[in-house]
């Protein structure tokens, strides 16, 4: 069972997204909505996972939603990445994305993501989508703990 404040990364470039999904949060119970960190890019991404830069001082996430099309590096990308970083890999990904073709599908369960969810037209079906990942993988499933035998997750390159 988890201790303390749930982190959790939204990689994301949609402001409207970003926001529905803050508004889908602050309805949860146990979840402060200042826990939600948002990276606009797949580099942005990866130095905050690494604590690189401005992320220095940033909390590991305990939750990834990741989108698969995103600027600089897409989400395939960061998504290789995090997943063959040993430090990195515990942390579950969950891939929310408007892509709902079969090669995006497979592609990122090949690459361990751990869940794959096609982001809905309709508002109040992405508000419930959201909601439904948030109890699922934030009051349901247990998630592994930052093993001090990582030391960290910050990453040599």
């Amino acid at each position: 069972m988890m201790t303390g404040p749930i982190h959790l990364l939204m990689v994301e470039d949609n402001p409207g997204d970003v926001d529905l999904t803050r508004e889908a949060l602050s309805e949860a119970r146990g979840f402060d909505v200042a826990n939600l960190h948002v990276a606009g890019d797949g580099e942005t991404a990866m130095r905050y996972v690494r604590r690189r830069g401005e992320f220095s001082d940033a909390p590991r996430p305990d939750l990834i939603l990741l989108d698969l099309n995103l600027p600089r590096k897409d989400g395939r990308e960061v998504l290789a990445e995090i997943k063959s970083d040993p430090r990195l890999r515990s942390i579950p990904i969950v891939v929310l994305t408007s892509s709902d073709a079969e090669d995006d599908v497979t592609r990122s369960y090949g690459l361990h993501a751990n869940c794959y969810v096609k982001k809905p037209g309709e508002l109040d079906q992405f508000l419930e989508i959201v909601r439904r990942i948030e109890h699922f993988w934030l009051s349901v499933a247990q998630l592994p703990a930052e093993s001090e035998s990582h030391g960290g997750i910050e990453s040599a390159e």
